[in-house]
């Protein structure tokens, strides 16, 4: 059996390279920067009527940050943020007004983009690149206050208020009552993503002698950089573990509070392990509660930090508790995760980062380590048994086998002895009657379209006195994403098994193993 060498840094580089497996490619990133590139001129053709106000077009979010991550699954886009800022408007425009000259510059003569454009979101103007897997989120605003202070050889830590004013942007949001009246830019919502980078860039930085320029933040694209410090390699391993748990749920912890939540209690360390668990043991201390009188109670408080007092990040909580609920359920497994992890040997270490942060990112580390030959170690339940897999009620496939993709199998529950508390699973994990199990299939790389279909065998006495062998295998409900989620319930006691088989023009093309399902 292949393992890795157990020596002191092997987690940390075994973590380092998943990092560099998560992140987007250099190929990706020039696409991006031709894409960018591209919008940006059309954007600031001389003679429009935006050219007058001067447009700048300006990254954004993780892609200017350097955290972005790529999709669980490879058919999935990648989603770049940019903003158009304008240094000026027409005296009579409201954020309408603005937002929609944004977009019809963007379509004037250029069929390509009319054809790419999607519909009108709450803020931005979104061109979908299908071909390249990417979509492009264009957020029209203004400048800040405007001042004559030269900003760009300043840092972050020498700005003060007024300064962090002059490089916040005014934007438009369809959702805001002012959104078609408004000509007051200073009445806008703010936003000051240029301001965030700077804070984030200064907070990641671990050479004291280099001094990290605001100029740094408020620029074009970022050159693609293979090598990341510690802070940001911990933020992508932290939203992936983030959507491996949660999947498409759009009750997950947003990757703005988990960004900030690291960069807060980040502490200079300079190795991805050790930073890891240092930062989830201090994130829920740099959060703090505070009276709310619209909801008239305490509530969270994760704040902007270039807008400490005025932006919550967790403004959404109080209204959806499930958000909330999920943040913590998060970080509490977080927590277990890679705190367990870092005093295991390295085989140990494979087997449980496959199942937090998926098997793909964390065999293609592997392999940059050096090692061509990918642990495939079964573990079994401990009352597992090869004849078992032979029993005659199991259905064998029928279509013709071509695997040349991957499919794996994780799965929780809700724990309803346990405060409702969510628990993910293993093939080791005993569980109890009369509980509702998510199998979760979407750590895959088949691409679109697909069937899908699983597999549920039964076992046991008790199922086999309520004539419940079961074992057919039946298509998903639903096609794509939908598909890979299934539930089903623990009804006899039992070892039983489930399977995904993923089908493209009557060929399976993706077989998992089977999860194990031991009902006590």
């Amino acid at each position: 059996m292949f393992r890795l060498p157990n020596k002191p840094n092997a987690i940390n580089d075994f973590l380092e390279n998943i990092g560099q497996v998560l992140d987007i490619t250099e190929a990706q990133h020039e696409t991006v920067v031709q894409r960018y590139t591209a919008v940006a001129n059309q954007l600031s053709k001389e003679g429009s009527v935006l050219s007058a106000y001067k447009p700048e077009i300006l990254p954004q979010g993780s892609f200017l940050l350097g955290t972005m991550i790529r999709p669980i699954m490879e058919d999935d886009e990648l989603d770049v943020d940019l903003v158009c800022r304008l240094k000026g408007k027409n005296y009579n425009w409201a954020q309408i007004h603005l937002k929609h000259a944004v977009k019809d510059q963007l379509i004037d003569n250029n069929e390509n983009y009319k054809r790419m454009l999607d519909e009108e979101g709450n803020r931005c103007w979104t061109i979908i690149y299908s071909d390249d897997k990417f979509h492009l989120d264009i957020l029209p605003a203004l400048v800040g206050n405007n001042s004559n202070v030269n900003l760009s050889e300043r840092t972050y830590s020498k700005l003060n208020k007024t300064d962090l004013e002059t490089i916040s942007v005014r934007i438009t949001d369809k959702r805001e009552g002012n959104y078609t009246t408004e000509v007051n830019p200073n009445n806008w919502l703010r936003s000051n993503p240029f301001g965030y980078a700077a804070w984030f860039k200064e907070r990641s930085n671990l050479n004291e002698s280099r001094i990290v320029l605001l100029s740094e933040s408020v620029t074009p694209l970022p050159a693609y950089k293979k090598e990341k410090a510690p802070l940001l390699r911990v933020v992508q391993i932290l939203k992936r573990h983030r959507d491996i748990m949660f999947g498409g749920d759009e009750n997950k912890p947003i990757s703005i509070i988990i960004t900030t939540l690291a960069a807060k209690a980040y502490r200079k360390e300079t190795n991805v392990i050790n930073a890891l668990v240092n930062i989830l043991n201090s994130m829920e201390s740099q959060m703090k509660q505070v009276y709310s009188e619209k909801y008239d109670k305490d509530i969270w408080w994760i704040g902007n930090p270039v807008n400490e007092d005025e932006e919550n990040f967790a403004d959404k909580w109080p209204s959806e508790k499930q958000k909330q609920d999920n943040f913590f359920t998060w970080l509490e497994k977080a927590k277990v995760d890679f705190g367990t992890l870092q005093n295991m040997d390295t085989s140990n270490a494979y087997r449980l980062l496959k199942n937090i942060l998926g098997t793909r990112a964390v065999n293609e580390a592997v392999k940059n380590l050096g090692y061509n030959d990918l642990i495939n170690e079964n573990f079994k339940p401990i009352n597992y048994s090869t004849e078992m897999l032979s029993v005659p009620h199991r259905k064998r496939p029928s279509w013709s086998l071509n695997l040349k993709y991957y499919c794996n199998i994780s799965a929780f529950y809700i724990d309803i002895t346990d405060n409702n508390k969510r628990k993910n699973i293993s093939s080791s994990s005993i569980l109890p009657k009369d509980c509702m199990i998510t199998f979760n299939a979407m750590d895959t790389n088949v691409p679109k379209p697909y069937d899908v279909y699983w597999q549920v065998v039964n076992n046991g006495v008790e199922a086999t006195n309520n004539d419940c062998l079961r074992g057919g295998i039946f298509k998903a409900q639903t096609a794509g994403k939908g598909g890979l989620i299934y539930n089903d319930s623990t009804a006899f006691s039992g070892l039983h098994w489930i399977e995904c088989f993923i089908v493209k023009n009557g060929i399976c093309v993706a077989r998992s193993s089977e999860f194990f399902v031991n009902i006590s």
